[in-house]
């Protein structure tokens, strides 16, 4: 995962160092400028496989397997550590505009939420199509469905990009067909989406009405 941090204006990237389920301690977020510049190769450490990474309020937020990990940005001290009940593959996070965490956990088809210290589940069920990448946009939660894993994550099937209301849940799909074993989201400026298909290795452009493009 690679963020942007526009407060401290620094990109901030998880490092697996291994195997991406696998509890090894070899984990670490790195902090690079804009140039390519590496401020701190091993920024914060102590993590088995970081994924998901997103910042609020000074505090970047890490997906590390079946814990969600609050880093000062300002300090690079790690201020807390949930682990999240049940949790198998934590992926991908967002945060809303009240300072919701949201994680996805694509191996158990749920999607958790984290407020005021405390974790549940925001969705979870087959409708979910596995979800890994998260953006929150306004009143909606935009997630990159990966699509039922086979045991070499290969998908019979792949992921929707499609959104689900904060309030209601209710989804409603923005691709129409689906598109791929989705990872990545992130908004554009023109308003669409940018989304990465993993294991097709493709960066795919996604217009509001759902039209995709290479």
């Amino acid at each position: 995962g690679v963020y942007l941090d526009e407060g401290s204006g620094y990109l901030y990237v998880s490092q697996i160092d291994g195997q991406p389920g696998e509890k090894d301690g070899k984990g670490r977020i790195s902090k690079l400028g804009l140039d390519g510049s590496v401020v701190a190769a091993d920024w914060a450490t102590g993590f088995n496989a970081p994924k998901g990474l997103r910042s609020f309020g000074g505090t970047l937020w890490v997906a590390d397997i079946d814990e969600v990990i609050a880093i000062d940005i300002t300090s690079g001290k790690i201020t807390s550590r949930m682990t999240i009940a049940g949790a198998k593959f934590l992926n991908d996070l967002a945060t809303g505009a009240d300072g919701t965490v949201y994680v996805s956990d694509m191996m158990t088809n749920r999607i958790h939420a984290i407020k005021d210290g405390k974790a549940a589940v925001f969705a979870e069920g087959e409708q979910l199509e596995y979800p890994n990448g998260l953006f929150v946009d306004g009143e909606r939660l935009i997630v990159g469905g990966w699509g039922k894993p086979e045991a070499d994550f290969t998908t019979k099937v792949p992921g929707h990009l499609y959104m689900l209301d904060l309030k209601t849940k209710q989804k409603t799909l923005i691709t129409r067909q689906p598109l791929g074993n989705i990872d990545g989201v992130e908004q554009e400026a023109r308003g669409g989406y940018l989304v990465t298909d993993y294991m097709a290795g493709k960066v795919l452009q996604v217009s509001p009405a759902g039209e995709s493009r290479l």
